[in-house]
């Protein structure tokens, strides 16, 4: 009978090994977060209201915005013939007022442009109908949650209700977005901190 070379080690080796193991697994997540808020490109997102039965769970604010809605007209490239699970490329350029808006989607990859900044979505659920792409995509990226203070949500929720609040993110070369500070009327109120 043969046993791995690991269970063979004595059990303070062991724990030491599984104990860096979990280090450096934690290590990864949380530098992969930092890396793209340290160097990712900047965006700046309007907010949307939420339907009110939604807004606070626990200590973190809900967030919509209108790229999360992706219209059949800014859909370029080819449409799966199926449904199934689907990923969006959504190219994003600045408007007039300094916030981003989507312009184009696919289900493919979306070559960069100068002016622009194109992410991905979460993964969601398509399904296909009989003209292929519905007339409306909802879709998250990933954004759509900010954690604050404990009873520090309602003034964001509120804000948020009357259109007050915007976001800035930052968006990795891969299409990654990560909430980098949120403004409440023009002003600064929340930066995230790298680690």
């Amino acid at each position: 009978m043969t046993t791995s070379r690991f269970f063979s080690l004595p059990p303070l080796v062991a724990a030491i090994v599984a104990a860096a193991l979990q280090t450096a697994v934690l290590g990864y997540m949380v530098e992969s977060r930092a890396s793209i808020l340290r160097s990712g490109a900047d965006i700046k997102l309007k907010t949307l209201p939420v339907d009110p039965r939604d807004l606070l769970r626990g200590d973190y604010v809900i967030l919509s915005y209108p790229i999360s809605t992706i219209s059949k007209s800014i859909i370029t490239g080819q449409v799966p013939a199926a449904g199934g699970r689907a990923r969006l490329s959504v190219r994003l350029k600045p408007g007039a007022d300094t916030l981003w808006t989507a312009t184009e989607a696919s289900f493919g990859a979306l070559a960069p442009a100068e002016g622009s900044v194109v992410m991905r979505t979460l993964p969601f659920d398509y399904y296909s109908g009989v003209d292929g792409v519905p007339e409306t995509l909802f879709v998250n990226y990933g954004i759509e949650r900010y954690y604050v203070p404990e009873g520090e949500g309602k003034v964001l929720e509120d804000a948020r209700n009357q259109e007050e609040l915007e976001v800035e993110a930052r968006v990795s070369d891969d299409g990654t977005p990560q909430i980098a500070r949120l403004i409440l009327r023009g002003e600064p109120i929340y930066d995230e901190p790298l680690y």
